[in-house]
């Protein structure tokens, strides 16, 4: 088995924590939203589009819910695991580590989930404004303006 030294968890000390400043950032930002939809809701016209954005962003509360948790729960296993190093329980150090490792790991796949999702929503905002339907990378790309004199 690997020796690892009380360096070794430290070293994900700043990720961790980087993340989960960028995972606070996004509840914040999801928060706002929410508060603002809930403000503006009774004055909407198009209803089901509102209904569609609350499922989105209940969706996404969820993921960074999961994702602060699994990130938190790393970061506990760092700091358990330089304990383990400390007292020279070296197996048991090593599997917290790789804990530690996998919980950030499924951290950073939900994050990833809820990037996809982010982006589903903000082509939801995009629908009212825009007709999506047959728009993508290559139209948009390629796309010739009918009204270049105007």
């Amino acid at each position: 088995m690997i020796e690892i030294s009380i360096n070794t968890p430290a070293l994900l000390f700043p990720a961790i924590t980087l993340l989960m400043l960028a995972y606070t950032n996004r509840f914040l930002a999801i928060a706002n939203r929410i508060r603002s939809l809930h403000e503006n809701y009774p004055a909407m016209e198009i209803k089901h589009t509102a209904i569609r954005q609350i499922k989105s962003l209940r969706a996404r509360l969820n993921l960074i819910r999961y994702m602060q948790g699994l990130g938190a729960f790393s970061f506990f296993c760092c700091v358990l695991c330089m304990y383990f190093i400390y007292r020279t329980w070296m197996h048991a150090a090593n599997i917290i580590f790789a804990a530690s490792m996998i919980t950030l790991l499924g951290s950073i796949v939900l994050s990833f989930l809820e990037i996809q999702q982010s982006t589903k929503a903000l082509e939801l905002e995009l629908s009212d404004i825009e007709e999506l339907g047959r728009a993508n990378i290559f139209t948009d790309m390629f796309y010739k303006e009918e009204h270049k004199g105007e």
